[in-house]
């Protein structure tokens, strides 16, 4: 396990390097450093307010997805959700969404498996509305596409991306609205795929995570979530649009939209963590595509980067620390009592 960690790590570590060679090519140091020297880092803090009403927001969806396995309220959820946020950023493999699974395990005995439930769901509508972000511009982006060299392929791309988003959350829905009818299929293919000495514990593991679709069990709940969804994203595209004040160049907001579906798309990619190179390489690309001076667009891209990424691991790293909380080798250690809980 510790082996296939690390050669996950390198190979991140590699594909990173890849992508940041591909945003920064042809740049020399002054390239970026005069748009950095001369922007109004001031616009950061509304762009950060912004961002953090929408980790609000997000924490009421999964406070929302989390009612029918058990009620808990948005400000206890916020700090497991920044926690999360944390986790995804300084450690590999998005390992944040299993942390903020086993931290709610640990604080409200949700069992792990129905809350992974609902953080899967979250990522499907987030991945459904980045997509809808991008077919939103297509048009656009049909006359972009010719001379910006790393989003050439994006339509296809996206196509195959909704494909497979929607195809999900097909299942989710239909395995949601008729858990009796899922049940028995999944067990039936429980018996034929899985080792004898695992059903049992499969069986379990399946049943909670079937648990953890409840809250899609009505086409009303299930739009509660995509509208929730669709907020969160266009309140952090609004980030976007603050940071860009403090450069000087200016794009559409549709366009800022097309940017953040497109690198959060991106970031999907195995990558070093907190998503180096593949978020800024595509980023750039984009602004380039719409004209944008590629300096400009590759500091304005970096800040950005660093403006989604500092906060909110500051205020995870806060939370996790007063929880009394380490994660370790895919283990929780509660510092208080010495206590190790399996993640």
């Amino acid at each position: 396990m510790i082996a296939m960690k690390r050669w996950q790590f390198w190979v991140g570590l590699a594909l990173s390097g890849g992508f940041l060679y591909l945003a920064l090519r042809g740049l020399g140091i002054r390239d970026i450093w005069e748009p950095l020297k001369t922007a109004r880092y001031w616009w950061l803090i509304p762009g950060v307010g912004v961002y953090f009403i929408g980790v609000w927001v997000r924490s009421w969806r999964w406070h929302y997805l989390l009612r029918p396995v058990k009620s808990i309220s948005t400000p206890k959820i916020f700090p497991i959700v920044a926690i999360g946020y944390m986790g995804n950023n300084i450690y590999p493999a998005r390992a944040g969404e299993i942390l903020r699974a086993v931290i709610l395990k640990r604080k409200e005995d949700i069992s792990i498996s129905a809350s992974l439930a609902t953080i899967v769901v979250e990522r499907v509508f987030d991945g459904v509305v980045m997509l809808g972000f991008v077919f939103l511009n297509l048009p656009e982006l049909a006359t972009l596409t010719g001379a910006s060299g790393f989003i050439g392929n994006i339509q296809t791309l996206a196509l195959w991306g909704a494909a497979a988003f929607l195809g999900v959350l097909g299942v989710f829905l239909v395995a949601a609205m008729f858990p009796t009818q899922a049940e028995i299929v999944i067990m039936k293919l429980i018996q034929v795929l899985v080792p004898e000495k695992f059903r049992e514990k499969t069986n379990k593991i399946v049943l909670r995570f079937l648990n953890g679709l409840e809250s899609l069990r009505s086409p009303r709940e299930a739009v509660m979530v995509l509208l929730t969804s669709i907020v969160i994203w266009l309140l952090e595209t609004g980030k976007y649009w603050f940071v860009m004040q403090a450069f000087n160049f200016e794009v559409s907001f549709f366009a800022l939209m097309l940017m953040n579906g497109i690198v959060n798309l991106a970031t999907t990619i195995p990558s070093a963590p907190g998503y180096v190179g593949t978020f800024d390489a595509p980023g750039i690309a984009v602004l380039i595509a719409y004209g944008v001076e590629q300096g400009i667009a590759a500091g304005y891209t970096l800040v950005l980067h660093a403006a989604l990424w500092l906060p909110i691991t500051l205020l995870g790293a806060y939370f996790m620390l007063r929880e009394g909380i380490r994660w370790q080798a895919g283990v929780v250690l509660d510092s208080k009592t010495d206590s190790e809980k399996d993640g």
